[in-house]
């Protein structure tokens, strides 16, 4: 039996906002935009490109319990690095350096095969990583 990880609920305070920065500045694709009852819930599903996994973000009962801004450590893998973080300054999204983990902390510049990361967060503080994936072989 398989087991996928196919939605993720990211807490934020203004759907609107998150949901502009995460189509117009991360190119995720907007799946659905609903809202049930009376307004009173919102949920927004937006998947980022090639991915099996999406992420929900919402207003009202049952999106998510946790406060805006407390998920941290979401990872993008993506096969160039220094290619999307130029797609996300271009975009306007504050990113880090690339960076990679030497001696057990973060230095800069390209690592080895799987040790390539650029950092960010979402206008709330959810945090995001993207990591290199080496080339397939």
């Amino acid at each position: 039996m398989d087991w996928k990880l196919e939605l993720v609920p990211v807490p934020v305070s203004d759907v609107e906002r998150a949901k502009r920065f995460y189509s117009e500045q991360l190119g995720f694709a907007v799946d659905h935009d609903v809202c049930v009852g009376d307004a009173e819930v919102r949920i927004v599903q937006l998947t980022p490109p090639g991915s099996g996994c999406s992420i929900v973000i919402g207003s009202g009962a049952g999106v998510t319990r946790v406060p805006p801004g407390s998920v941290q450590g979401l990872q993008l893998v993506v096969s160039d690095i220094a290619a999307a973080r130029a797609q996300l300054v271009e975009r306007g999204v504050p990113v880090s350096p690339v960076q990679h983990v030497e001696d057990g902390a973060m230095a800069d510049g390209p690592g080895g095969a799987w040790n390539s990361f650029v950092y960010f967060n979402d206008p709330d503080g959810n945090g995001w990583a993207l990591q290199e994936r080496p080339e397939e072989g």
